[in-house]
This record gives structure tokens, C-alpha cells and sequence, in this order.
């Protein structure tokens, strides 16, 4: 009984190993088959595969090691690898840079990286530089009348019912990077009324800020309605990122000189026509003796604000920037033609985040 076992196991091993043969020599057929078809395809004109990539990634190298101590160590070693590596392959491209500049030849183009920016998908209603057509419609529209210096810009803000005490705090830091701004209490106005109130007070915009009313977790300015005077048009953000001057470090003070504005990356119709809503809000006459700067920009239909000044060095040769603050960023929620009416309201743009956003290389400003 002891010896039936082995010579089981032995018989068992035998026909594994017979199996396995045999099914390695009907694969290795199979293969030199389907290899020869594949040949044949390849010839005719078949796709090659991409070839995958040399080296993983130091998370997929360190995934098998449980121990957390270890493959954190092991994680940092091969971390600090790789950058000596690039370090060298960057140091080596800039020598060969240099010894071509000397030599007088033209050096390899450099490498650009692929971001979401340089591979953004651009439809019909992007505006190239010296568009005529564009150039027509500015002319003519709701805010030419501030660029060609005909009336200058008069801005109400008011904010939501019963503000906090962090409204009047954002107000107050607002009102150096608004000029010619008022504050009227919002009390129990409706939004419709205030703007007939602006209309004959002859205000060019009215800006309406919103906050949550979750006080038990703090209040907090998430929302901005800006509606341009007289006709329209009226526009909805989503405010975020709200960071007031005190907490901004080594912030500067802003003085009462007009700033000079910055629109940046508003590619398309709608970008170009919010930001020249943006524009209409400032004076057109920038007192450059303040050195101030006010910026927009977009960056993936997220708009940042920001105020600086630009301090020059003592030769002269150089510049930096302090930064004045506040910074919040914007988001667009509608374009409505027209003032303010929810009900009645013609909309020019309304994003539908599920319908429009269906691939991360399109942007709408």
C-alpha cells in the first residue's frame, strides 16, 4: 500500500508531462501557423501593434511588496533613480544645445510636452488673430461704447439677502480692484428691482454676490450675477477659491490709480464676449503711475482673478510682481441676453456639464 502511491503519482506525472509535450508541440504548430497567417496579413497591409512601453512606472514596480516600510523605502530609492537619470539625459541636452550654438549650427528642437492646453480640440467658433468679421460685431455690440471712450463704466454690488460678516469682508477687499464702485444693501430687494433702481440711477453694471446659508459651517461667497446695464447681457458664475488680501503672504496695499487689465486665453466667440463684459467694468484710461494689474485668466473655463503690481528693479532692467489681492476663481454657469429674468429670459449659453463636457480637450472659452 505504502509503494501504490508513488507509482500513482509517478504514472500521473508521466501522462502530465506526455500531455504537455504534446500540447506544446500542437501550440508550437499552432503558432508557426497562425505566425505564417500573420506574416501574410502583415504583408497585405495589416496594422501593426504599438509597441508597449520599455520601462513601468515605480508604482507598478513596488505594487507586489506588502510590507508598507519596505516598498515606501524601495519607492524613495527608485524615485531618487529616476531623477538622477532625467537629471543626466537634461543635462546632456543642454551641452548638445550649447556646443551647437557654438559650432553655428542649428540646435534640435526642443521637446514639448503634451498637456490638456496644446491638445485642445477647437470647433468652428474659435477667434483667430485680425478677424474681420469679429472686428465687426465688437463695433457694434452692448459694450462699445466703453472702448471707444464715448461713457465710462459705474458698477452697483450689492449681495444676498441677510450677508455675513465674511461678504463684508470680500466687499471690502473687492472695492480696491473695482473702481467707481458703489455698495447699496441688498434688504428685501428682488434682483429685477434693483435693476430698474440702477437703470435710473444710470449704473453700467450691477454685480449681485451670493453665499451659502450653512452658517453652523461657516458662510461662504460661492456665487456672482453680473448683469450689464441697460440691455443686457446677463451672466452667472460659480465662485470658488476664495482667498482674502490678509491671508495672501507678503501682500502689498492697492492704491486708488486705474489698473491696467489683462485678458488672457478667451479663444472663442463666448470667451471673447465675456471677457469684454469683464473689461466693460474698468475704466479703459489706465493710470500707469500706480502700476497696477489687474488679470484675467482662463485656463479650462476656470477664470482666475488676480491683482498685482510690478515693481521695478534698481537698474531697471528687471521687474517683480507683489500681489495685492483678493484671488477667486470663476466659473460660468449661463449667458442670458438681456437683463436679469429667469422666467421670460432668452439664453444665449447654458452648460450642460453631462452633455458638454464628454471629453476633457474641449473647452467653451
Amino acid at each position: 500500500m505504502g509503494g501504490g502511491a508513488p507509482r500513482r503519482a509517478k504514472s500521473v506525472a508521466k501522462g502530465g508531462g506526455g500531455g504537455s509535450s504534446s500540447a506544446k508541440r500542437k501550440v508550437s504548430s499552432r503558432d508557426e501557423e497562425a505566425g505564417g497567417d500573420g506574416a501574410a496579413a502583415g504583408s497585405a497591409g495589416s496594422v501593426p501593434k504599438k509597441p508597449r512601453r520599455e520601462q513601468a512606472s515605480v508604482g507598478k514596480m513596488t505594487s507586489g511588496i506588502k510590507n508598507k516600510i519596505a516598498r515606501s523605502e524601495l519607492y524613495g530609492k527608485l524615485k531618487h533613480v529616476r531623477a538622477l537619470e532625467k537629471k543626466k539625459l537634461r543635462v546632456a541636452r543642454q551641452k548638445a544645445h550649447a556646443r551647437a550654438l557654438e559650432a553655428g549650427e542649428t540646435p534640435e528642437p526642443r521637446q514639448v510636452p503634451k498637456t490638456i492646453e496644446n491638445q485642445r480640440v477647437r470647433d468652428e467658433t474659435f477667434v483667430e488673430a485680425g478677424d474681420d468679421e469679429v472686428a465687426e460685431e465688437d463695433a457694434e455690440d452692448e459694450f462699445a461704447s466703453y472702448f471707444s471712450g464715448a461713457s465710462s463704466p459705474k458698477v452697483i454690488i450689492t449681495t444676498s439677502r441677510k450677508p455675513s460678516g465674511e461678504m463684508f469682508k470680500f466687499l471690502e477687499n473687492l472695492f480696491s480692484v473695482i473702481p467707481n464702485a458703489y455698495y447699496y444693501s441688498r434688504r428685501a430687494y428682488h434682483v429685477q428691482e434693483i435693476v430698474k433702481l440702477a437703470k435710473k440711477r444710470e449704473f453700467t453694471d450691477l454685480l449681485v454676490f451670493n453665499e451659502n446659508k450653512k452658517f453652523s459651517h461657516g458662510a461662504r461667497v460661492n456665487g456672482l450675477l453680473h448683469v450689464h446695464l441697460p440691455d443686457g447681457p446677463s451672466c452667472l458664475y460659480r465662485l470658488s477659491s476664495l482667498v482674502l488680501t490678509k491671508k495672501i503672504r507678503n501682500h502689498g496695499r492697492a492704491t486708488n490709480h486705474h489698473p491696467e487689465l489683462i485678458l488672457n486665453n478667451f479663444s472663442t466667440r463666448l470667451g471673447h464676449r465675456v471677457g469684454r463684459m469683464f473689461a466693460s467694468v474698468f475704466p479703459q484710461r489706465p493710470e500707469f503711475n500706480g502700476r497696477r494689474v489687474v488679470t484675467f485668466h482662463n485656463q479650462r473655463d476656470f477664470i482666475f482673478i488676480r491683482q498685482h503690481r510690478y515693481m521695478f528693479t534698481e537698474d531697471f532692467k528687471g521687474a517683480k510682481l507683489q500681489e495685492l489681492g483678493p484671488r477667486f476663481t470663476l466659473k460660468p454657469r449661463w449667458i442670458q441676453a438681456g437683463t436679469f429674468n429667469t422666467k421670460e429670459g432668452d439664453y444665449e449659453w447654458v452648460h450642460k456639464r453631462h452633455e458638454m463636457d464628454t471629453t476633457r480637450r474641449r473647452f467653451h472659452l
